[in-house]
């Protein structure tokens, strides 16, 4: 190409800033699908958390199902965050209700502790009327600590942290929680 004085005409660097155009904007476009793959990431562990605690809470209900003497009431461990003192095996002698129900509860926390990240859990009476007004009820919690983007979303958590939910039970701050309600 010949410029009006009759010279070649010389497009230098212009090629080269094109280049570097196209690959800010793929560089761009990579750490947008990037962003997007970790936060499908996290939602995938969440919810996989949320169903793990959903299965606790019906093997819970199981073993309430299974023992409901000794689940009325409820053992003092159950009401409590913390991971109770182990208590006596029952393996050589015969254990009684409450013994076993408290076997029971410790050995839920435990499948919490073991199967999400800082998991605890508690379960608590939901109605002070007696059994015969009301159908008895009890309430499970498990809480575990979520990722850093599902503790960000307010809209996520907000039921679990707002207050008191059922008899003044609250989810420990900085985990999220899920909330059932079994019936023996």
């Amino acid at each position: 190409m010949l410029n009006r004085a009759g010279r070649p005409h010389l497009q230098q660097g212009i090629t080269l800033l094109e280049s570097l155009v196209s690959l800010t904007l793929l560089a761009l476009v990579a750490f947008g699908l990037l962003g997007v793959q970790l936060r499908a990431l996290t939602d995938a562990r969440t919810t996989v958390h949320r169903a793990q605690a959903i299965r606790l809470i019906e093997d819970l209900g199981e073993r309430i199902r299974a023992h409901p003497v000794g689940m009325s009431p409820l053992p003092a461990e159950a009401a409590q965050w913390e991971l109770p003192a182990p208590s006596p095996a029952c393996r050589d002698t015969a254990c009684d209700a409450a013994t076993l129900a408290r076997l029971d509860i410790l050995s839920w926390k435990q499948a919490i502790a073991a199967a999400l990240p800082q998991g605890r859990g508690m379960v608590f009476e939901t109605s002070a009327d007696p059994p015969p007004v009301q159908a008895r009820t009890v309430g499970v919690m498990v809480a575990w600590r979520g990722s850093a983007h599902a503790r960000s979303e307010a809209a996520f958590d907000a039921p679990f942290h707002a207050g008191p939910l059922v008899a003044g039970v609250r989810c420990p701050a900085g985990l999220l929680c899920h909330l059932a309600h079994v019936t023996p």
